[in-house]
C-alpha cells in the first residue's frame, strides 16, 4: 500500500475527501489501468531519510572522500582542472535562475552564451552549424543517427563501431527499439574497429555509420578514407570525439564527419560523481533543418544594435509532428555555458597546450609502469590520454588494493560493458602530477608483484 503521508503533503482525510470526489476508493485504484506485470511489487529499496544533522554530516563524507583520492579513472568523465572562472560565471544568478530558453522571453545574456558555445563548437569539431547543446554524449549520439535516417528517408540500417562507449550502444538500443531500425554492431580487432565488415552492411539501407575516436579503450581510431567509401552510397559518417582530444588530433571535420558528437564535460564541468555532462552535435548546412533542439543565431534589432534569436526550433511544438526529426525540448543550457566559459578562458592555444599535456603525462605513465611492472599495454595502437593494461592478476582487487591507498586506479573493463577481468582502463589528465602518477607506478608494482 501507499504511504500517503510520505510522499504527499495532504493528510489522509484531504486525501480520502479528493479519492470520493473522483470516485475511486483507494490510490492504488489510480493506476488500475498498468498492468500487473509492470507494475513494481514493493517501494525501492532506497535508505530511509536523513535528518538534516545527519545529511549534513554524509554529505561532507562524500565532499572530503573526492578530495582524498587522486583519480585516474576515465571512461568518458575525467578530471580535469576547472579554472576558477568557471564556477564564477555559472554561479551568477542571472545565469543560474534563468528561464529555460525556449520562449520567446528569454534573456538576451543566455542567448549570446549560447551562441558564444555554439561558435566555439563549431571551430573546435571542423564543422559549421552547432546547436544549444543536448542532454549528454549518449543522447547525442542517438539523435545523431536519427538525424541520418531522416536524411536519408528512413534507410533502416544504422553502422555501429561496437568501441564506441557502452552507455551510448545502450541508448541507441533503447531510443531505436521498435522503430524499425536495425543497428548493425562492425567487428572489432585488436582494440579498433575492423572496418572489413563495413561491406556486409553497405547498400541503399545503410543511413550512417557511428564510430568513436578515442574510442571506448582510448585508442584513436584511423578513419582514413571511410567518408569517401560511405559517400558512394549516400550513408552518413557520425564521429563521437572527446572534445579535448581535439586539441592535438583531426577534428570530425577534417575527417569528413557529416555529424560531430561527444560529451563536453572535460570542458569545465568535473567529474562531480559522475554527471551533469552536455552533448554537443554539429553538422553540415544540408543537415542543420533536421537538428534536434534549437539553434541561436545573431540578427540586429530595430535600432541595428547586435540582438540574438532563437533560429531554429524544430520540435513538435512549433513544427508539424510528423516533420519533426526529434521531440526533444530543451538543452543544457547551464552546462553549456560552463563549456562556453571555459573555452573563453583557455583559448585555443590553452586547449592545444592541455590537450598535449593530457598526451605526455599518459605516456610517462604507460612507460614507468610497462617498464617496471609486470603490466603490460593490452593494445598496441596510438592513444589520448587514456590506456588499457592488462595485469597478471584481477582489475578490480588492483582497483580495490588501491583505494585502500587512496588512489582511484582505472576503471576494471569487465565492468565496463564486458571485457577481460584482468584488464584495467587507466585515464590521465593535467591535473595528474609527476609525484602522483610515480606512487601509482609504486602503487601498482607491489599490488601485483
Amino acid at each position: 500500500p501507499m504511504n500517503t503521508g510520505a510522499c504527499l503533503p495532504h493528510s489522509p482525510e484531504d486525501v480520502a475527501r479528493m479519492l470520493g470526489v473522483i470516485g475511486v476508493e483507494s490510490l492504488e485504484d489510480l493506476f488500475s489501468d498498468i498492468p500487473p506485470s509492470l507494475r513494481a511489487s514493493g517501494a525501492p529499496d532506497i535508505p530511509p531519510g536523513l535528518c538534516e544533522t545527519a545529511l549534513y554530516r554524509e554529505f561532507e563524507r562524500l565532499r572530503n572522500a573526492g578530495r582524498t583520492c587522486v583519480s585516474f579513472l576515465g571512461a568518458g568523465c575525467y578530471d580535469h582542472l576547472v579554472p576558477s572562472i568557471v564556477p564564477f560565471v555559472t554561479g551568477r544568478t542571472e545565469f543560474a535562475t534563468s528561464y529555460t530558453p525556449y520562449q520567446a522571453e528569454a534573456s538576451q545574456g543566455m542567448l549570446q552564451a549560447i551562441y558564444e558555445y555554439q561558435t566555439m563548437i563549431t571551430l573546435l569539431v571542423g564543422l559549421p552549424v552547432s546547436n544549444a547543446s543536448l542532454y549528454d554524449g549518449a543522447t547525442a549520439a542517438a539523435e545523431a543517427c536519427a538525424m541520418a535516417r531522416s536524411a536519408r528517408k528512413g534507410a533502416r540500417v544504422i553502422g555501429v563501431s561496437p568501441l564506441v562507449h557502452p552507455h551510448a550502444l545502450e541508448v541507441l538500443e533503447t531510443f531505436f527499439s521498435d522503430s524499425g531500425a536495425e543497428i548493425a554492431r562492425l567487428p572489432e580487432s585488436e582494440g579498433a574497429t575492423d572496418w572489413s565488415g563495413l561491406g556486409k552492411i553497405e547498400g541503399e539501407e545503410l543511413a550512417c555509420v557511428l564510430v568513436q575516436s578515442p574510442n571506448r579503450y582510448g585508442i584513436v581510431e584511423d578513419l582514413t578514407g571511410l567518408a569517401a567509401r560511405l559517400g558512394k552510397t549516400g550513408a552518413l559518417l557520425v564521429v563521437s570525439a572527446n572534445p579535448m582530444s581535439l586539441g592535438v588530433l583531426k577534428s570530425p571535420g577534417e575527417w569528413g564527419a557529416d555529424i560531430a558528437v561527444g560529451n563536453g564535460q572535460p570542458f569545465g564541468l568535473g567529474q562531480n560523481f559522475g554527471g551533469p555532462g552536455v552533448g554537443y552535435i554539429a553538422a553540415g548546412r544540408s543537415l542543420m533543418r533536421l537538428m534536434p533542439g534549437r539553434i541561436v543565431g545573431e540578427t540586429v534589432d530595430s535600432e541595428g544594435a547586435r540582438a540574438f534569436v532563437l533560429t531554429l526550433q524544430a520540435r513538435e511544438q512549433h513544427i508539424r509532428r510528423e516533420r519533426a526529426t526529434s521531440n526533444i525540448c530543451t538543452n543544457q543550457a547551464l552546462a553549456a555555458l560552463a563549456v562556453a566559459a571555459y573555452l573563453a578562458a583557455v583559448g585555443r592555444e590553452g586547449v592545444r597546450r592541455i590537450a598535449s599535456l593530457n598526451v605526455h603525462k599518459a605516456r610517462y605513465l604507460a612507460g614507468r609502469i610497462t617498464a617496471e611492472t609486470p603490466a603490460r599495454l593490452a593494445y598496441d595502437h596510438p592513444y589520448f590520454n587514456e590506456f588499457v593494461l592488462d595485469l597478471p592478476r584481477s582489475a578490480r582487487d588492483t582497483a580495490d588494493a588501491l583505494l585502500e591507498e587512496g588512489v582511484l586506479a582505472g576503471v576494471p573493463l569487465d565492468e565496463f560493458g564486458g571485457g577481460d577481468p584482468n584488464r584495467l582502463l587507466v585515464a590521465v589528465t593535467e591535473k595528474r602530477t609527476r609525484a602522483e602518477m610515480d606512487r601509482y607506478v609504486d602503487l601498482i608494482r607491489k599490488v601485483i608483484a
